[in-house]
């Protein structure tokens, strides 16, 4: 098995688009990330929804040939998105937030369906390994979006590593990570890969709605938080932009929630329309209509080093030059 741009999980590359929610990475997303050699994984609904789900996988088939995956988030109920995505053979099945059980993981294997785990600590990665997992992303708290973990990447990261050294299973760094250097820094530390999800928000073929887009390349700070979608998915605190709104609103009461908040908003999310309450965890897509600067704009730390937005495969393309201009001109005098 290969390891950093030489590839992970029999993709050319070792690098992995996030699955970016509730359906920002749709079918345009992970097919151009496919396309360009890289893990492009699909949003799936945190609802059963098995038609759907084969509708966004044949139409993201039809954007390229090449093998990509799809993505669930494990509090919510998952089984029956799950069989569509073992049925359709997928390269890789991402998992996230819970325990996958070793049963799930060989019903994977049988469709011949990857599965990586990500995880936010060490107890999360050991089980992850005793399941059988053929990858496990380790999410540090600078990635943005919900935040399982509460350490960072850089101390957390080859403590996973050491763990899973007697298994071959490659480890993908995740969390603040846009450029070639936090690629060369992760594979210094013992990952095989990384995983981006800020950095491909900020592409042309992302679903996120340009004013999102636009907030991501103007602003470079970020805060950890719960106040976004309380009532829905308690116990799930998240990475956000430090916009206006939330600068304003950040000390939001702890009995507050989205339920009790007056709807800013309209969207279309995966097929359903949903009335957007002040509060609510559901990023703006192209359809949302009303007040969408006061949406929640989920970004990681290093969002400030994000300064245009280009086409997704052209991201994977700079990820690899870069790192290896860091490795020969920088790294090179210490052999």
């Amino acid at each position: 098995m290969g390891s950093g741009w030489r590839g992970i999980l029999g993709f050319d590359y070792g690098i992995v688009q996030a699955p970016l929610g509730p359906d920002i990475s749709g079918p345009e997303l992970a097919a151009a990330v496919a396309n360009a050699g890289a893990i492009g994984l699909i949003r799936l609904p945190d609802f059963p929804a098995p038609d759907y789900v084969r509708e966004l996988i044949r139409k993201t088939r039809s954007l390229t040939s090449r093998p990509f995956g799809a993505a669930i988030v494990l509090p919510f109920p998952y089984e029956d998105n799950l069989r569509v995505v073992l049925e359709e053979k997928l390269a890789v099945l991402q998992v996230y937030w819970g325990e996958f059980p070793r049963e799930w993981v060989q019903e994977a294997h049988r469709a011949g369906v990857k599965v990586l785990h990500q995880v936010g600590s060490l107890e999360e990665a050991a089980k992850a390994k005793e399941a059988g997992v053929d990858g496990i992303i380790v999410q540090g708290r600078e990635a943005g979006g919900h935040v399982i973990g509460q350490e960072g990447l850089i101390p957390l990261l080859p403590r996973v590593v050491d763990l899973v050294s007697d298994s071959g299973i490659p480890i993908i760094a995740a969390g603040g990570i846009v450029d070639g250097r936090g690629y060369v820094a992760a594979l210094a530390l013992g990952a095989q890969g990384v995983c981006l999800g800020t950095r491909f928000l900020a592409t042309e073929e992302s679903y996120a709605h340009p004013i999102y887009k636009e907030k991501v390349i103007e602003m470079s700070c970020t805060d950890y938080t719960n106040v976004f979608g309380r009532a829905r998915w308690s116990y799930a605190p998240q990475r956000v932009l430090e916009t206006p709104f939330y600068s304003g609103c950040k000390n939001l009461p702890d009995q507050e929630t989205e339920e009790n908040q007056p709807i800013i908003g309209h969207s279309i999310i995966h097929g359903v329309h949903k009335d957007i309450h002040r509060f609510a965890g559901i990023a703006p897509n192209p359809t949302a209509t009303g007040d969408i600067g006061s949406m929640v704009m989920y970004a990681g730390q290093s969002v400030g080093l994000i300064t245009e937005i280009i086409p997704a495969g052209e991201v994977v393309k700079r990820l690899v030059a870069e790192a290896k201009d860091v490795i020969r001109e920088r790294l090179s005098d210490f052999q």
